[in-house]
């Protein structure tokens, strides 16, 4: 997890599992991070092949986690992009928001079927529970994502 710090705007990656245990500081200014699984989460996750089993499956049992299959050349997913980020520092630790480069991750978009992009997979104790097609306003994916809490 990448945490910025609220002092100088570094970038620090955190463990999540050892920031649980330990204070997190800034490795440019010493600062204390934020701590907290709530704090830690206020951005959505990168997520790849590679990490999607523990990163989402794995997630999903403690909360639901929503993925944001996306393209960097797609315009569409840059316009729903500042909508999960607003989600995601709403979410209060309810629930997980994380990204899939479809381009660089193509055996997770394979699995899913990924066919279109912008696609919003939700996931519930371990499972795909809904998916969610093209641009869609912020009050109907919340919706659909405060419907697995």
């Amino acid at each position: 997890m990448i945490v910025q710090c609220k002092s100088c705007g570094a970038k620090n990656r955190v463990d999540e599992t050892t920031a649980a245990d330990m204070k997190a500081v800034c490795g440019k200014c010493g600062a204390a991070l934020p701590s907290s699984a709530t704090a830690l989460h206020d951005k959505p996750e990168t997520v790849t092949d590679a990490t999607f089993a523990r990163d989402v499956v794995d997630a999903s049992s403690s909360r639901p986690v929503l993925v944001d299959a996306w393209a960097e050349w797609c315009g569409p997913c840059r316009m729903i992009a500042p909508l999960l980020d607003q989600l995601a520092a709403e979410s209060g630790g309810r629930y997980k928001i994380a990204k899939l480069n479809v381009d660089e991750n193509p055996r997770t978009a394979g699995q899913f079927n990924i066919r279109s992009i912008p696609t919003l997979l939700i996931f519930k104790n371990g499972k795909l529970v809904d998916q969610i097609v093209g641009v869609q306003p912020k009050p109907a994916i919340a919706a659909r994502l405060h419907a697995q809490l």
